[in-house]
Order: structure tokens, then C-alpha cells, then sequence
């Protein structure tokens, strides 16, 4: 098929290209900056220089590459600037499947996340309602409202991306967090899963049906369980613990993914987030 990527540089991105090229596809890729268009030349795709947010030029850019399938990744986190973020989430898929859809593409696979399900204890399944009470939720819940417009719209809710270039990567944000001892172990829940695990489910992706799938690994952890593993292997100073802590968010379910095909490559984030952690020998 021919694929348009955007947000072809980002984390998930530069993941995905290689394994779309490897699988046959021709890789069309969005990025706002001249200068990346080389990079993504080198991973096999052609590059199309268009900011999302520019809804006329990005019309005309799906347009004239008349792709089958959109791919959507955008993010705007390298800064951790949440508003920018929410803004791309808001209006550039709104821009995207407007443009999408004028071009009479009927295929999209989004990028949502795995953390906005009402608290509980047992694992969240995509039927399970999201908590508005939660941050992005009005900038998730408008994507994935967008993102139904199409005529088959699937989307992935990731969980906590760890791997290269991520927050938790050895140079990351959460590990730079982690050293200055700014987290500390609560009953939160998280549910992890690696770029390329993430990657892999994009691709896989393309022939699902439309709606929501969880994209985690098997072991939801809460930060006491995961956080000091990940401490150690940092050699970072030992994380503070806060008594009484009430026990927040949710474990994910990805027996929908699995059921799909996809099996992630790190099952655990004791086999992955951790041994990435850790300084090279």
C-alpha cells in the first residue's frame, strides 16, 4: 500500500518507517523541518515538508500524495510543552482526517494513549470508559472522535513508551527526574510497552477493524514495583516512599491485541525498561 506517515520523525516514527519499507509498502513522511527530509530519505521514505496545523497545505499535500492508508503519530513532546501537545491533538487530527477525507482516503491508524481509564483494579478493557476528570482528556477524547470519522478509523491507545529516545531512556526525562529523587513509590499504576513494540502494532494495524485497541505489555506495574528496579539500574539515590498514598490509575488489558495477532517483542518491562536502564558495559 501506499502510507503517509505523520509525524514520520517522531519517537514512534523513526521506529516505523524501517518496518512499513521492510513489509512493501511505499512510505510517504511528514515532518516541519527542510532538514529532516534526508533523515527520512535514509530510512526508505519520501518526505513531505507540511506543518499539520496548516490545514490548506496539508489538504493539498494528501492530495498529491494520494496515499491509501494515514498513519497518525504527531506528538509535540520533545519539550514537555502539554498545551502545544493537546493543541496538535485537537486541531491537526482534525486537519488530518478533513484532509484525509477530501482525498477520499478511508483508512487511519492513530496514536492515542492507555492511561485515561476510570480508576480500578482490574485490568481496562477498550470498552471502559475514560475518566474526564483526568488531563488530556478532552485532547484524547477530541482525537479519537476525529479519528471516527473516517471510515475505518483505528485507533491505538499506548501505554508508557520506554526505548530509545524516550522520557525513560538512560538520558530521558523521567530519568533525569528519577536522579534528582523526584519520584517516589505510590500504588500508581502504569502500563509500559517499547518503541518497537509500539511500531509493531502500527504496522499490524493496518488490517484491523475500526475502533480502539490497547497497545501494552503483559505486566502493568504500579511505581512500587517498577520504579525501584529501574532506580538501581539507573544508580540513582533510592526513592522516597509516601505513607498513605491512595492507589490512582488503572492496570491495561491487551488481550484485544493479542487476540488481533500482536504479541510484543518485550512481554515485560522487566526484560525491557530495565535492562535499557542500565549503563553499558
Amino acid at each position: 500500500m501506499k502510507i503517509l506517515l505523520a509525524g514520520a520523525t517522531g519517537v514512534i516514527g523513526r521506529a516505523l518507517v524501517p518496518l512499513l519499507v521492510e513489509a512493501g509498502h511505499e512510505v510517504s513522511g511528514t515532518t516541519r523541518h527542510r532538514a529532516k527530509g534526508k533523515f527520512l530519505e535514509g530510512l526508505g521514505a519520501h518526505p513531505v515538508i507540511v506543518d499539520v496545523l496548516d490545514a490548506k497545505r496539508l489538504r493539498k499535500a494528501v492530495k498529491a500524495e494520494r496515499p491509501d492508508v494515514i498513519v497518525h503519530q504527531l506528538t509535540d513532546l520533545s519539550n514537555e510543552d502539554f498545551a502545544a501537545n493537546g493543541a496538535l491533538r485537537i486541531e491537526g487530527t482534525r486537519n488530518l482526517v478533513d484532509a484525509a477525507l477530501a482525498a477520499n482516503v478511508e483508512t487511519m491508524v492513530a496514536q492515542s494513549i492507555a492511561w485515561l481509564y476510570t480508576r480500578g483494579e482490574e485490568p481496562a478493557v477498550e470498552t471502559d470508559a475514560l475518566d474526564p476528570a483526568l488531563q488530556p482528556y478532552k485532547s484524547i477524547a477530541s482525537l479519537e472522535q476525529e479519528v471516527a470519522r473516517m471510515p475505518r478509523g483505528v485507533i491505538l491507545r499506548y501505554g508508557a513508551f520506554y526505548g530509545p529516545g524516550t522520557w525513560y531512556a538512560p538520558d530521558g526525562a523521567i530519568a533525569d527526574r528519577v536522579r534528582r529523587g523526584e519520584l517516589a513509590l505510590t500504588p500508581a499504576w502504569t502500563s509500559f510497552v517499547h518503541v518497537e513494540d509500539a511500531a509493531a502494532a502500527a504496522v499490524a494495524a493496518l488490517g484491523w477493524e475500526p475502533g480502539p485497541v490497547n497497545i501494552v505489555d503483559d505486566e502493568p506495574a504500579t511505581f512500587q514495583q517498577w520504579l525501584p528496579p529501574y532506580v538501581e539500574a539507573l544508580g540513582a539515590p533510592a526513592p522516597r516512599s509516601i505513607r498513605h498514598a491512595a492507589a490512582t490509575g488503572r492496570p491495561v488489558s491487551n488481550v484485544k491485541a493479542r487476540q488481533l495477532g500482536w504479541k510484543p517483542q518485550y512481554p515485560t518491562w522487566r526484560t525491557g525498561l530495565i535492562a535499557e536502564a542500565a549503563p553499558a558495559e
